[in-house]
């Protein structure tokens, strides 16, 4: 099943209550929470006490990006803060497989992030460890930018390899979604589909989770 995570960074925060109440009226199991630092990214979003709130008010799956120098010496913060999955980088610097290993210690997933300049082959190492896989289809820091159209190429690539090797790790991918490209994006292979600006910046955005929602399942049917 192909799942729909609503970005928070593009809800409105007055409301935030009110917008993940409308996305979870689409059904929805997972939302998308991207942290950033301002160092390792431009931009600041938000931090532990933030995830904290949003879980008191959701049973759903927080799945928490660390955008962040240095992610290990967070880890503990957002893992008390409710978290259910937490990906980092393979561009920060740290003990990645250490960190990786903290998190599914925890009873978390764990994920690894590449950005649009990294290749495939810089996870080599890991991918008998990751639970999940996220592939950023626009440079992070900010949203609302356009999809890059070779970030497809990434996923094919490490669909290639998950089967190759019979591992399972999912697929996410964040950046630029719409409705207009999550079926190729699905069809190469995709199980976690991140939509910001898609999802918050339509008057309805339970019924923007549900149109997503129909596509994705129609082109699981013709995947590459």
């Amino acid at each position: 099943m192909i799942e729909i995570l609503p970005s928070l960074l593009s809800a409105d925060f007055a409301r935030l209550d009110r917008e993940i109440n409308q996305v979870e009226a689409a059904n929805v199991t997972m939302l998308h929470l991207d942290v950033m630092d301002g160092h390792f990214v431009p931009e600041i979003s938000f931090g532990p006490p933030v995830v904290r709130s949003i879980r008191a008010s959701t049973e759903l799956h927080l799945d928490v990006h660390l955008m962040v120098a240095h992610p290990e010496q967070h880890l503990d913060a957002f893992i008390k803060a409710g978290a259910n999955s937490i990906s980092i980088h393979v561009e920060a610097p740290g003990h990645l497989h250490r960190s990786l290993r903290l998190i599914q210690s925890h009873g978390l997933k764990a994920g690894v992030v590449i950005n649009p300049g990294t290749p495939v082959t810089a996870l080599d190492a890991l991918l008998d460890v990751v639970d999940y896989v996220l592939v950023m289809s626009v440079d992070p820091g900010y949203g609302g930018q356009q999809f890059i159209p070779r970030s497809l190429d990434k996923v094919m690539q490490l669909d290639r390899r998950r089967k190759e090797a019979g591992l399972n790790f999912a697929i996410e991918i964040d950046g630029g979604v719409t409705a207009k490209n999550i079926g190729a994006v699905v069809q190469a292979g995709c199980d976690w589909v991140v939509a910001g600006a898609a999802i918050f910046g339509n008057e309805d955005p339970a019924m923007a989770v549900i149109e997503m929602q129909k596509i994705a399942r129609d082109a699981t049917a013709i995947r590459v």
